[in-house]
């Protein structure tokens, strides 16, 4: 079904445009006030409160708003919610006109507010208007619709902004009459929104819980969710990463407007929000990449690429000073976002179980806004006692630096394994087929062809799991070679020490691992399947699992093969097609006939296409 033949698609996705314009715009006439009338650290304490003050309903209220979002209907806490934003720009608007920056500055806390309670609802309508087929691509849509509306605002209001410019300033109140029409284009955003709210149609029903302020008040409702988010180690360390980045983010564009204004001499805001906007490009760009790297399973070593890429960007930030490289930067320390973000939101997704999955979803909401208004705090602090923008530039370099080195530990297999497979894929077009075959958990040993020396790295990549090979010691041993087959926890094996080497492999198999083994023994020389070699049976033996056979099909005639002939038997583009077909499972003690007949089979079925 086509998304856009759902009922209610283009109301719903305009409110959000509307709903996501409106609040920054607000928010952009008061950042780009403080951007022309202060310096240094005091526009870094401002910006800092300004965004503390967005951060802060979205903590206290996460469990009321989420009450009212189950408690009604959606669509009636979208249209309380839009109506509310009527009144409060109003307001914002009153203020404008009066000169009156504070009352302004503080009304962005009651929009958030708002925000806080409309969001819930707003993203909660999704599952109540999509099916399960269009679940997702819905989802897409809005996260779409969301950040564009988030571009078109930093675009058009900074652009409004800077040229209701007309005349000299002194102080807030002045440029706030200047750009008080500005105002009227909030207040006509939240009466468009209202009314696009009154044409959607509820499809869920009203529940009867109520809402137990005692056990809010006391904390029951936190410890709750915190014991969910503690359950599994691998969720938790991913919340904690992306609670770190966002920090960061926050952190940098507070201080940034005072770097380039005192730094790099810019007045303009247009050209200072443009700078910053080519971040949210960029994590438009590297959403699109880690789709990429993680087509064949959750690549967790994209989590510790974009690590890197945003450490490597910050630091270059403080030693770049020229417009265009400055951009390219904070594109870069986008894409190298996007990779961390969706690849730990999809890491988290996947990890928890449906039934916990709101309250972990709430629970991750919560502790990231925490952490960027405690990131936001310290820097106000850290700015009033005399810290500038570039030393808190080099502060957030080491914070990055954390965060990537607890990346890579936790996940630097992956990471290694990513490199092989990123240097391949300049070369390769590899193609892994029916990896369906191999079981998600228990002991698996794997039995295929051996046609070339980067075999080891075919066979892994359409896998998740990590496979442990045997390989022979000699080539184990090469200096260069030692050091990453310790990392991939490889098992040597030699003619005098084949005994150990099998005992310790039937021990993983026993431990529920995935081992790799090329039961020919030797790379082919003519491309062909040799005979299989009984030693994987001492491996097998009392094991329980499943034997899945494999054929790597397109890398003979490669220069990593044994073919004295170059030749390519199918191309894409300029790289050589290489498959990598998966068999059925068979019983762990298959004999060699058995599974080079299943090898075999795959050849004359899948090879040679």
């Amino acid at each position: 079904m086509n998304i856009t033949k759902i009922k209610g698609i283009f109301p719903y996705t305009l409110a959000l445009f509307l709903n996501a314009f409106t609040d920054l715009g607000h928010k952009i006439i008061i950042q780009n006030t403080v951007f022309k009338i202060y310096d240094d650290q005091t526009q870094i304490i401002y910006t800092a409160i300004l965004n503390a003050l967005i951060l802060l309903p979205f903590i206290f209220l996460f469990t009321p708003s989420g009450y009212l979002s189950h408690r009604f209907s959606k669509v009636s806490v979208m249209r309380y919610g839009a109506f509310a934003a009527i009144i409060i720009t109003l307001l914002i608007t009153y203020s404008y006109y009066q000169g009156w920056f504070w009352s302004a500055f503080f009304l962005t806390f009651i929009l958030a507010a708002q925000s806080a309670i409309y969001s819930p609802a707003k993203y909660g309508y999704i599952k109540e208007i999509a099916g399960v087929r269009d679940f997702s691509s819905l989802n897409a849509l809005v996260q779409s619709v969301t950040t564009v509306a988030i571009l078109s605002g930093i675009i058009a209001y900074t652009v409004m902004f800077e040229n209701s410019l007309s005349g000299n300033y002194d102080n807030e109140a002045q440029i706030l009459r200047q750009i008080a029409p500005l105002g009227w284009l909030l207040v006509i955003g939240s009466i468009f929104e209202f009314i696009l709210t009154l044409r959607l149609q509820s499809c869920g029903s009203a529940s009867d819980i109520s809402f137990n302020i005692k056990k809010y008040l006391n904390g029951y409702t936190l410890r709750k969710n915190w014991i969910l988010l503690r359950r599994k180690p691998e969720i938790f360390e991913a919340i904690l990463f992306l609670s770190l980045f966002w920090s960061i983010s926050q952190v940098i564009l507070a201080a940034f407007g005072a770097y380039a204004k005192s730094t790099l001499g810019i007045e303009n805001t247009i050209i200072v929000q443009g700078l910053m906007a080519l971040a949210a490009f960029g994590i438009i760009i590297g959403s699109v990449i880690a789709a990429r790297l993680s087509r064949h399973y959750l690549h967790k070593g994209v989590i510790v690429a974009g690590a890197v890429k945003i450490t490597l960007m910050l630091i270059l930030l403080p030693l770049v000073h020229t417009l265009p490289l400055i951009g390219l930067i904070f594109f870069g320390f986008g894409i190298g976002g996007a990779m961390m973000i969706v690849s730990l939101n999809a890491l988290i997704l996947s990890q928890t179980p449906r039934t916990h999955l709101s309250y972990v979803l709430s629970g991750n909401n919560w502790i990231q806004n925490i952490f960027m208004t405690l990131f936001l705090v310290l820097t106000t602090l850290f700015a009033y006692a005399g810290w500038d923008a570039l030393m808190l530039f080099y502060a957030m370099f080491f914070v990055s630096l954390l965060l990537s080195t607890g990346a890579i530990i936790r996940y630097k297999e992956y990471f290694i394994w990513l490199i092989f497979e990123r240097l391949l894929a300049l070369r390769y077009n590899i193609i892994p087929m029916q990896t369906h075959n191999v079981p998600s958990k228990g002991a698996v040993l794997l039995l295929g062809n051996h046609i070339s020396w980067i075999d080891w790295i075919l066979v892994q990549i359409g896998i998740e799991r990590r496979i442990r090979y045997l390989m022979e010691r000699s080539i184990y041993e090469k200096q260069l070679v030692k050091p990453i087959m310790r990392l991939g926890e490889v098992i040597p094996i030699s003619a005098r020490g084949a005994k150990e080497a099998f005992k310790q492999a039937q021990k993983c198999l026993q431990s529920g691992e995935i081992i790799g083994i090329f039961p020919e023994g030797s790379i082919s020389s003519d491309g062909e399947v040799g005979t299989l070699l009984h030693g994987y049976k001492r491996v097998s033996t009392d094991s329980e699992g499943v034997i899945i056979p494999f054929y790597i099909d397109g890398v003979y005639g490669s220069l990593f093969s044994r073919s004295s002939k170059r030749h390519t038997p199918s191309r894409t583009g300029f790289r050589r097609n290489i498959r990598v077909i998966y068999g059925e499972p068979l019983p762990m003690n298959s004999e060699p006939q058995t599974v080079y007949d299943a090898i075999i089979s795959l050849k004359e079925t899948h090879g040679a296409q």
